[in-house]
């Protein structure tokens, strides 16, 4: 068996050492140029970023605080400026369907010039018309085709009633309309003077008579022809004035745009649509008037007629220079995809082309989009309408209700927008790894893993890298400078946090946030530069904030309402010692663990698993023990005893296997009646061999157990015992360190489980022997005698059975 070796302080150092000797504060430090610890997440990113292929949209996942969004926005910012800007979009009216308003992309910059173009080309264009409709040519010429249409019928009718007199018939207006009547001697003759008249003469009258009168109601039945032919010739007639009066202005817009073929077209699509409705621009109805009189779709009023022209710019890239990268804290359907919005007239909900509102894939395409994956996820429908538009590679903007076929009522259906974004999503690696399983569309359209890491290794070029991202941090949230004691001070936190005295935490987060809290206490104590002490008191108040739970356990161990030995020995009885999360604090909590055992049939009863307590890894951990002790020392016959473990005092859930080797040892303990020294603590697992495997939260349990002893006072026979494997884990407090550097606490790496048996019985463990015993007086014997003992009990007891059961 291995010679256990307690660890000493300097065993405890931090390696490689931090050399601060070539600067004085970080001003002295250059900043960080790129990033630092992260090398698979940039090679992701550089290449997501830089492949324009469908579906290599990137997914960025790590733990929160590792700065994440802050390196992507790096490699965003350097790439978006060498990629060209993207056009302006706008929607325009579409002419020919209202319903279906036109998309129009223009040069980046050039929205806004076209929106003020179109504003003041109304303004002309309304000018030109008012003066070439209220002109005296327009008038006369109006005139003259009216007179023309009104003199052709009385000119028809006049030939009419002269052809009619010269035989003899008069053409009378009567009140229900033109009529033929008899003359005689120039005069209308009478009914009786016409019944009077022989019937060869009434004949031929009535013949001639009807005659006329069927052409007289051909030549009224050609007036609405001829009205019709009039208000076309009026229209003609304004066609022409108009064309005439806004051509020069039409003609310069579209000389300015002739190298936009979409905005010619609509320029000419405008020219057409003003000549056409010319008369309501410049008379246009008062809003509103013709649903208040209740007669329907009328003229178009003046605010309907002017809309029409006008320009919604959708997305203005004026301002931005490169590839734009958009980030969109709240990720909701409307917010991605965009929305039309409407407004309440007259008790109903109307809307036009003016009212569409873009969404972020508007305004990120051609560049970047960033979103957080929880956030996006917890949207309804969000997540599914991104997909959508990445799939199809065009952005149609719908509502809810049109998307899920809930809506029927007529809305707008705007031209959709072909999209050329590449999205980041950022989030929990839980969260990747379960998209990657339950959606199918997921990893065709995020090809891309950026897969942050929470820590890196402390080598001299990281621990350089590391003091120059200090440096960075503190230039860019304004801090005082850090000398280099308090840079020392924080990368040993930073070990801390990441567990491990051979790495450094990438947790940037936390760090800036002990940077600024040491600024602070820096400023109270009016210092020019933040020191250990400042950086010392940040880290104890962030403690002190959080700890309360923890000092009230350590208050019910200390007034004996928690049972916890730490002097004396006592069988089947062990300190285990666990650690307790709440929030971003854990800190370690002793334990008790017992065990008791009897006459049995092998069976290790655990009992925080009996009443549910016990969690799947802690039951597994139990069932190793009793595997280890029936094929340890009773290879041959049957393991015969009934064995219970139990956490004295725990009133919550119990998971992991961390507890194991405690509960071996207190097993061992009982079963050989030999007791186990109190003043010591143990944690680690083992396995079926009996060889102790690491666990965590290491350094906090024996800081847990360090306190209670503190607590108590110190008499230098307490300590932990913990694997091997563990001890590149401690990264321990200045208070636990001197307390091992004076000799007052011990802390024993182990690797075996007869190695702790020795440190806490304080008895030889036994190796089993050439002769397959173990030497009488060591614990393993003392073992293995007595489960031998119990197996010739059980034996016996059974015998009265089994013979009983062959007589019969």
């Amino acid at each position: 068996m291995k010679t256990i070796r307690e660890l000493a302080v300097e065993d405890l150092q931090f390696h490689p050492p931090l050399d601060t000797s070539h600067f004085a504060t970080t001003d002295d430090i250059e900043d960080l140029d790129g990033a630092v610890g992260q090398p698979r997440a940039v090679a992701a990113i550089e290449l997501g970023v830089g492949m324009v292929e469908d579906g290599y949209n990137i997914f960025a996942f790590g733990l929160p605080g590792t700065g994440k969004e802050s390196l992507i926005r790096e490699h965003l910012k350097k790439t978006a400026k060498s990629r060209p800007s993207p056009p302006d979009l706008c929607y325009v009216h579409n002419f020919e369907d209202q319903h279906r308003p036109r998309l129009i992309a223009l040069p980046s910059g050039a929205g806004a010039e076209f929106r003020r173009t179109m504003v003041q080309l109304v303004e002309e264009l309304l000018t030109a018309l008012t003066t070439a409709l209220d002109s005296e040519e327009y008038h006369t010429r109006q005139q003259v085709i009216n007179d023309e249409f009104k003199e052709r019928p009385d000119r028809d009718l006049r030939a009419i009633a002269d052809r009619a007199k010269a035989e003899g018939l008069a053409l009378l207006r009567t009140p229900v309309g033109l009529a033929f009547a008899p003359l005689r001697e120039g005069e209308v003759i009478s009914g009786e003077e016409f019944e009077q008249l022989p019937a060869e003469e009434q004949d031929r009258l009535k013949e001639r008579m009807n005659a006329y009168q069927e052409e007289v109601q051909r030549t009224l039945r050609q007036i609405p022809k001829l009205n019709r032919e009039r208000r076309e010739r009026l229209r003609e007639l304004m066609r022409e004035v108009t064309s005439l009066a806004v051509g020069h202005l039409m003609d310069e817009a579209k000389k300015k745009y002739e190298q936009l073929p979409e905005v010619v077209e609509y320029l000419e699509a405008v020219r057409t649509d003003v000549i056409e409705h010319a008369k309501d621009l410049v008379e246009p109805e008062q809003p509103g008037l013709s649903a208040l009189l209740g007669e329907g779709a009328g003229r178009p009023d003046s605010t309907t007629m002017l809309k029409r022209f006008q320009v919604n710019l959708l997305v203005d890239h004026a301002e931005t220079a490169g590839a734009p990268i958009v980030h969109e804290d709240n990720p909701t359907y409307d917010n991605l995809i965009g929305r039309i919005e409407h407004l309440a007239q007259l008790g109903a909900l109307v809307t036009d082309f003016t009212l569409i509102k873009a969404g972020a894939l508007h305004r990120a395409n051609g560049g970047y989009l960033m979103l957080e994956a929880h956030k996006l996820l917890r949207n309804t429908f969000a997540w599914e309408g991104l997909k959508r538009a990445l799939q199809s590679r065009r952005l149609r903007i719908e509502s809810l209700g049109q998307a899920l076929s809930l809506v029927s009522s007529v809305t707008l259906e705007p031209e959709p927008m072909p999209l050329q974004v590449q999205v980041i999503l950022t989030g929990s690696p839980m969260l990747y790894y379960l998209l990657c399983q339950y959606d199918p569309d997921f990893e065709e359209l995020f090809k891309v893993g950026a897969d942050f890491d929470d820590r890196m290794d402390r080598t001299e070029e990281n621990l350089r890298h590391y003091v120059q991202l200090v440096a960075k941090l503190v230039r860019e949230k304004s801090l005082m400078p850090l000398d280099g004691s308090g840079i020392g001070r924080l990368a040993e936190h930073s070990a801390r946090i990441a567990g491990d005295r051979r790495k450094l935490t990438l947790q940037i987060a936390t760090i800036v946030d002990v940077l600024r809290e040491a600024n602070y206490l820096a400023g109270q104590d009016g210092a020019k530069t933040v020191t250990e002490s400042h950086i010392d008191r940040a880290i104890q108040g962030r403690v002190y904030r959080a700890d309360r739970l923890r000092d009230r356990f350590q208050e019910e161990i200390g007034r004996g309402r928690i049972m916890i030995d730490t002097a004396g020995a006592v069988v089947g009885q062990v300190n285990g010692m666990s650690v307790i999360s709440f929030g971003n604090f854990a800190f370690g909590h002793p334990s008790r663990i017992t065990a008791r055992v009897r006459l049995g049939q092998g069976d290790v009863v655990d009992i925080e698993r009996e009443v549910e307590l016990g969690g799947p890894i802690h039951s597994k951990g139990v069932l190793i023990l009793g595997a280890y002790l029936g094929a340890r020392y009773s290879p041959d016959k049957p393991l015969s005893l009934a064995a219970s473990l139990v956490f004295e005092q725990t009133y919550a859930g119990v998971e992991g296997d961390s507890a194991s080797m405690a509960e071996l040892i207190a097993l061992i303990s009982a079963i050989a009646d030999v007791p186990i020294r109190q003043s010591l603590a143990v944690t680690g697992s083992v396995n079926q061999r009996g060889q102790v495997q690491a666990v965590g939260g290491v350094t906090e349990k024996i800081e847990g157990f360090f306190d209670i002893c503190l607590q108590r006072g110190l008499t230098g026979a307490e300590g932990v015992l913990l694997p091997t494997a563990n001890v590149e884990n401690l990264v321990l407090r200045r208070d636990v360190r001197d307390a091992i550097a004076g000799g007052r606490f011990h802390i024993y790496p182990v690797d075996e489980v007869d190695q702790a048996i020795e440190l806490l019985t304080n008895q030889e463990a036994g190796e089993r022997g050439t002769d397959g015993h173990y030497p009488a007086g060591t614990v393993n014997a003392l073992v293995e005698a007595r489960l031998a003992s119990l197996a010739a009990v059980r034996k016996d007891f059974n015998a009265p059975a089994a013979r009983a059961k062959d007589q019969s």
